[in-house]
This record gives structure tokens, sequence and C-alpha cells, in this order.
């Protein structure tokens, strides 16, 4: 029994009978993969070929859509295929969650991000040294934003961790504390941002914030397209006659 267990970090609580995944299923699940690709790489490639004098280690990824950025337009479409992707990738935890309720929780909770996505669009971060006033709206609707998608991504690795089995189960604690830590490194610059002063770092401890979780989403992904549950094992049958 330990030797089974300790082949797979899929080890649910919840005893399951495994099915081979149909193509309609893994293509979902690859959602999970293609989004964590494209958000991961296209806003710095965008950067780097676009945005001429953007620091990725001292920028926050909110200003590459920015009003006036030259990025923006390009990033809103990405935005878009990005939301369509997640919202692929819970669909498709869903349909693989057989009988674990956590894993069903976790798929909602990717359509639940998905579906905050496009309420962006009219909150933009304010371009530094923008005659904005303190505290507008939009600004203060990006800050909503932000804490609103922290905590679905807070809570997705919370009920992921109750899902799996104990290896998995480290990883996302491991997650959580990284998104968390590095979180409030980026979180200390914001309050320099209006003021102007330097944030040296901000870029960076968004970015390895926002890594953490994706790595999380694509690991996820490869342990389901591995070896994914059904649905609930009915347990042992009867045989039959009496003995």
């Amino acid at each position: 029994m330990s030797t089974r267990e300790g082949r797979t970090l899929l080890t649910r609580r919840d005893a399951v009978r495994r099915e081979p995944l149909s193509t309609g299923r893994k293509v979902l699940l690859g959602c999970g993969i293609a989004a964590s690709v494209l958000y991961a790489a296209g806003n710095d490639l965008l950067a780097a070929f676009l945005y001429a004098g953007y620091s990725p280690l001292s920028q926050a990824i909110s200003e590459l859509t920015s009003p006036g950025a030259p990025t923006r337009t390009s990033l809103v479409v990405m935005g878009f295929l990005y939301d369509a992707l997640i919202l692929a990738f819970g669909i498709g935890v869903r349909r693989s969650a057989g009988g674990s309720r956590a894993l069903r929780v976790v798929g909602a909770l990717l359509i639940a991000h998905a579906a905050v996505g496009p309420l962006w669009l009219p909150f933009p971060m304010s371009a530094r040294g923008a005659p904005t006033p303190p505290g507008s709206l939009t600004d203060t609707m990006h800050l909503v934003l932000g804490g609103l998608t922290v905590l679905i991504m807070l809570s997705m690795l919370g009920a992921g961790a109750a899902a799996f089995g104990r290896g998995f189960r480290l990883y996302s604690v491991l997650t959580a504390l990284a998104v968390l830590g590095f979180g409030a490194w980026m979180s200390s610059y914001v309050p320099a941002v209006p003021a102007g002063e330097p944030t040296p770092w901000m870029g960076l401890a968004e970015r390895l914030m926002i890594w953490a979780w994706l790595l999380w989403m694509v690991v996820l992904a490869v342990l389901l397209l591995r070896d994914s549950p059904a649905r609930p094992d009915p347990g042992p049958r009867d045989s039959g006659g009496g003995g």
C-alpha cells in the first residue's frame, strides 16, 4: 500500500477508479499549461520588444497595460486569450474531479478567476507620472481587483492541498507561502508609485509571486493528465454465492 501511494503525488483521500482521458478532457487540461506559458512569457517578451525603457525588475506588470503604454493593446488581447484558457482549464479540472469536492472547488475557482479577468479592462493602473488624483476610482478598483485575484489564488491553493496527497499538499502550502511572501514584498512598494519614488524590486517581487502560482497550475495540469480520477470507486463487489 505504501508502495502504491509512493508512486504518485496524486494520492486521493477518496478511492477512485481510473479511466482513460478523452481527447476533449486532455485539451481542456492542457489549456492550464498553455495559459501559464502565455502569461509568463507573453508579458516580458512583449515588454522587451515593444516597450523601450520598461524594467521587469522595478516596474509592475500592470504598467504594461497603463493608458498610453505601447503594449496595452497587445496585452489586452492576450488577456482575453489567457482568460479563455483559464476558463477551459477550470472546466477540465471539474470534469476530472471524480468524487473530490475539493478538486471541484479548484475548478470553480479557476472559472471565477477567468470571470474576474475582463473586469480589469476599465480599471487600468495609472501610468507613472500621469496627472492622476490620489485615490482615484480607477487605481482604487485596480488594487481591489488585485487583492481579489490573490484571494482566489490562495483559496485555490488551499483547496488543492485538501484534495491531493501528501506531496502535492506540501507543495501547495509552500506555493501559498511564496505567494504571500512575494506579495507582501511587492505591496511594500505600492505607496511609492503615486509618490514618484523608486521601486527597485517591485516587478521582480510581483513576477515571483505570479510565477509560483503559474507553476502550481502547470503541475496540477500534468498530474491530472497523467493520472486523472474519473469517478468514485464503488468499492469491492460481492462475488455472489456463499462460500
